[in-house]
């Protein structure tokens, strides 16, 4: 695959519940600005003239968005490799289900010429807690605490610029990334070493997070997720 298709091949962005048609014509036309094509709607308001209006020249995007019922309809349907959620809230550092990178943070971390969904959330909620968990990482645009809610579509355009500057750097030849279930079955390696040490309960729980969190943001390739998964084996079985 060449480098020039890779915004357009392998990047879905899904807009969560959208509760305006003019926003998401919007996003269309933003998308549309940086490369972008494949535009994913999570059970969405009625797609009324307005979001072809808003899209502009991008209304094609609208026309050919697919539709799921939900986000987990959406992961049956079509092989993603990577989720990342964005949010608009930060919590702190002590919060260790999230903890959010910069747009350029991110864009510069990308290394995979997997499948990637962007996942942006409702106009007034964001993503739900429960979303959020489901992402590799988490994306998060440093704003003036006064006022630090963004709309959707200028917090896109942030996102996707820096997709869009860095995206010659995505492809590494040579280089295969970890696909979901090898990520999955590296991380049920490490929950039973976690499960058979003697800390408390909460801390088990923290430390599959943490690790989670980082094996998300780290784009890690499909022969690290197999030695450290032979890493963990061993380490189970010195335990036992």
């Amino acid at each position: 695959m060449e480098k020039k298709d890779f915004l357009k091949d392998n990047i879905y962005v899904v807009f969560v519940e959208p509760e305006s048609p003019g926003n998401i014509g919007f996003l269309a036309r933003t998308m549309k600005n940086f490369g972008l094509y494949n535009l994913i709607l999570v059970n969405p308001c009625e797609l009324k003239k307005e979001a072809y209006f808003q899209a502009m020249h991008a209304r094609e995007l609208v026309e050919h968005a697919e539709i799921h019922k939900s986000i987990t309809n959406l992961l049956e349907a079509k092989q993603i490799d990577f989720i990342i959620g964005t949010t608009g809230t930060p919590g702190g550092s002590y919060k260790l289900s999230r903890i959010p990178l910069k747009p350029q943070q991110l864009a510069e971390s990308i290394r995979t010429e997997g499948k990637i969904a962007f996942l942006f959330g409702r106009e007034g909620d964001g993503l739900y807690n429960d979303e959020i968990e489901i992402c590799d990482a988490v994306v998060s645009i440093p704003t003036d605490e006064i006022y630090p809610i963004m709309n959707i579509t200028h917090a896109a355009a942030i996102i996707f610029y820096e997709i869009f500057k860095n995206r010659n750097e995505f492809n590494v030849e040579g280089l295969e990334e970890a696909s979901l279930s090898e990520k999955e079955y590296l991380i049920e390696e490490m929950e039973e070493v976690v499960e058979k040490l003697d800390i408390p309960p909460h801390k088990k729980k923290n430390g599959t997070k943490t690790f989670k969190n980082i094996l998300g943001r780290a784009f890690i390739t499909g022969r690290e997720a197999h030695t450290l998964k032979g890493i963990f084996r061993r380490i189970n079985g010195k335990m036992e």
